[in-house]
């Protein structure tokens, strides 16, 4: 009888994670006729910014973007157009990643913090997950010490080891990828009309 209340728990947990995965760290649907939201009025049509929480971005902004990588991570926009270049690397789990420990960092709540510590790590950490993310053994073994009690704190070794392999690997391929060449152009060009 134990062993069915245990395995019923386990059931309603695994249940719950499924629930909590086909959701973004923003907490939107990820299905594919959510993600095709129309874009806020005034705010030009682009199709990297599906989402009315990231409008287009402006000819300066992208223009900045080029001057470092630390400028592109600094807005919404420049964050959703890298995130764009990574699905199309197979790599979007980096930004994920990424920005889920941002989040976490915000969080004051003891118990939300413990909640959001353990999706991040089955999302990201955990071997067992699809998204896990490439972290060396010595992050690895502080994450786990860390998950003993988290905090807002947990992740901030292997975020920066994500954020130094997407500074260092993914962002100059971006910079010469046609996502951005595109994107400039596009907003080079209606810079000229208007």
């Amino acid at each position: 009888m134990l062993v069915a209340s245990a395995g019923a728990a386990v059931v309603a947990v695994l249940v719950s994670l499924l629930e909590i995965k086909k959701r973004d760290p923003g907490g939107l649907p990820m299905n594919s006729e959510e993600r095709t939201i129309q874009p806020v009025k005034k705010a030009p049509f682009c199709p990297f910014f599906r989402s009315p929480l990231s409008p287009t971005p402006t000819l300066e902004e992208v223009n900045a973007w080029a001057q470092s990588f630390d400028k592109l991570m600094l807005t919404p926009a420049g964050r959703n157009a890298f995130r764009e270049f990574l699905r199309t690397e197979f790599s979007e789990e980096n930004m994920l990643f990424w920005m889920a420990c941002e989040e976490l960092k915000k969080e004051a709540n003891k118990n939300i913090i413990e909640e959001k510590a353990r999706i991040i790590y089955e999302e990201y950490i955990s071997i067992l997950s699809p998204k896990e993310v490439s972290l060396d053994s010595r992050v690895r073994e502080v994450i786990n010490r860390n998950m003993v009690e988290p905090s807002q704190h947990t992740f901030d070794d292997a975020q920066l080891q994500i954020y130094t392999l997407m500074h260092r690997d993914s962002y100059p391929r971006f910079m010469n990828s046609t996502v951005y060449k595109d994107l400039l152009q596009s907003l080079s060009e209606k810079s000229v009309e208007a």
